[in-house]
């Protein structure tokens, strides 16, 4: 198996050599750089040989959120190993596999490393699109640029990017067949494309409106709300 080449980026020394420790732990993983800034992070990523780049949020100058920005689909996949929890949607939003909380334990490390591996071969290839049938036709979908799947009555609307296309699949099968980790079922009636949402409203039941960049908003379940907390890192099990 080809080594996963890592970046590492964090301020504190102490940091960056606790995740080389880490890493070093985990077969496979070639360490290539440590960098101090988001500057540095940049100009590495520029010179090639990187698959993944761990990257803090709180740096000199810009943040790792900026670094990612400036990165874009060309960077490296990126994982957000930080202390502060509240820019974790940013992240998902920005494209990030994976949002970390420090102390960064191995076996936690390990899960977002073995992500990263999984979709470092294929990112270089066309992701295949889902064919949705419709009445003018079939339509070839990029799972990219879908933001969730509703459940209405009888059928099931996928809401894109683009517009809004009623398919025959059931949830189930969308689930089946949309890349994990991107989308999440969050209500029984729903799927939800993490990376597009762009702001999470509590709701007197204990979960949440998910509202997306294109001004939806979809139901999370209590339920759903508690593991969706457990994966962004943020508040507290009920």
């Amino acid at each position: 198996m080809k080594p996963l080449r890592v970046l590492i980026a964090d301020d504190e020394l102490l940091a960056r050599r606790r995740l080389a420790r880490l890493l070093a732990e985990i077969a496979d993983v070639t360490v290539v750089a440590e960098c101090v800034d988001a500057e540095e992070v940049i100009a590495r990523v520029r010179e090639g040989e990187v698959d993944l780049a761990l990257l803090d949020i709180h740096m000199p100058g810009l943040s790792g959120l900026d670094a990612l920005g400036v990165l874009g689909a060309s960077g490296p996949l990126v994982v957000f190993c930080t202390a502060h929890p509240d820019h974790a949607l940013a992240a998902f939003e920005g494209g990030a596999i994976d949002y970390l909380l420090k102390p960064i334990e191995l076996e936690r490390l390990r899960k977002a490393v073995e992500r990263a591996r999984a979709r470092s071969g294929p990112r270089v290839e066309a992701a295949p699109r889902l064919p949705i049938e419709t009445r003018q036709g079939i339509v070839l979908v990029d799972p990219a640029r879908i933001t969730h799947a509703e459940l209405d009555g009888e059928l099931v609307t996928v809401v894109t990017l683009d517009g809004a296309l009623v398919t025959d699949f059931t949830l189930q099968e969308l689930e089946r067949r949309l890349p994990e980790p991107r989308f999440v079922r969050v209500h029984r009636r729903a799927l939800l494309a993490l990376e597009h949402v762009a702001r999470l409203e509590p709701l007197p039941t204990g979960g949440y409106a998910a509202r997306t960049v294109r001004g939806h908003v979809v139901e999370v379940s209590r339920q759903a709300a508690r593991a969706l907390r457990r994966r962004l890192g943020i508040g507290k099990d009920d």
